[in-house]
């Protein structure tokens, strides 16, 4: 297991930033780690990278304990924070350098060479960071994150100020790395979870709303949506009464979409709802549900 948190509580002052947090995240996989701003997922993350301690409760990161063996778990861990702290006074090839010789790397210059290619930074890397848009700020921290070859990967918003370009570029990387690492990030783009995450943690206030697949999270919802075309019009009332349904919406022609807040499927409702009242379904179709709505069910 590479992550391990239980029953982790963080207080500042009265304020509960962290409440009985716990959930485990195995080898080789990304996870999404997902909330509102304030939620407290920067906490969680800085708690796990030894930035800051738990008021109570424990986590391990790859066996070793984050209160008693603090070195050895940022020895195994690469860290993204969400305000990219760099030194804008020195070259990016530079920087990349100094950090090598922290971590004491023994193939240090052919590592630097490695992540400059891996994070496209070939063209700015004679730059002073100062100089660099934020975009590519952003690849010199993923590049620092990365240069120790960490088992575990934290990134708080790793995309944050890249261009559409840049954005398919970092996410090709992220599934890689996850292929060979544990990957946790969090992001407000539920596009970029759909895209790359394999499991998705959601917290609330402080607490685990939610912790599963995203195929799963996105399946099981409460919230359906069903487009249903019929040879003539009923009347929206009539789909409105229908059991379980709870918006009624025209599209055109003879087309509605309906949205249901149960969890019973409610297409063979409408199906008896056409043959009792002497309507052809033409088509009918349940949409996937996005992470954009789950989110906003799980949060609000």
């Amino acid at each position: 297991m590479s992550i391990k948190v239980q029953h982790i509580n963080k207080l500042y002052g009265t304020q509960k930033a962290l409440n009985d947090v716990s959930f485990e995240v195995g080898s080789n996989q990304i996870i999404g780690f997902l909330g509102p701003n304030g939620a407290g997922k920067s906490t969680m993350m800085k708690i796990l990278t030894c930035y800051i301690p738990p008021s109570s409760g424990s986590a391990e990161v790859c066996g070793f304990d984050i209160a008693t063996q603090s070195i050895e778990v940022r020895k195994q861990i690469g860290y993204l924070p969400e305000h990219n702290p760099l030194y804008l006074d020195m070259y990016v090839k530079e920087f990349l350098e100094f950090v090598g010789g922290i971590y004491r790397l023994k193939n240090s210059k052919s590592r630097v060479a490695e992540m400059i290619h891996l994070t496209g930074l070939e063209a700015e890397q004679n730059k002073k960071i100062g100089a660099l848009s934020k975009g590519y700020r952003q690849r010199v921290g993923l590049a620092q994150a990365m240069i120790h070859n960490p088992k575990v990967l934290i990134m708080d918003e790793p995309t944050t100020g890249l261009d559409p370009n840049q954005l398919e570029e970092i996410r090709s990387l992220i599934k890689a790395l996850g292929k060979e690492k544990t990957v946790m990030l969090s992001t407000h783009i539920m596009q970029e979870v759909e895209a790359i995450c394999d499991r998705v943690i959601i917290i609330n206030k402080g607490e685990i709303v939610a912790n599963d697949e995203t195929k799963n999270l996105q399946q099981n919802t409460t919230r359906q949506v069903i487009t249903v075309e019929f040879d003539k019009n009923p009347e929206a009332a009539q789909l409105k009464a229908l059991p379980g349904i709870h918006e009624v919406i025209f599209q055109q022609g003879n087309q509605w979409q309906l949205v249901s807040l149960g969890t019973e499927d409610v297409r063979k409702i409408i199906f008896d709802f056409a043959v009792k009242g002497g309507f052809s379904v033409l088509t009918l179709h349940k949409e996937e549900q996005k992470m954009e709505d789950v989110f906003k069910q799980l949060t609000r």
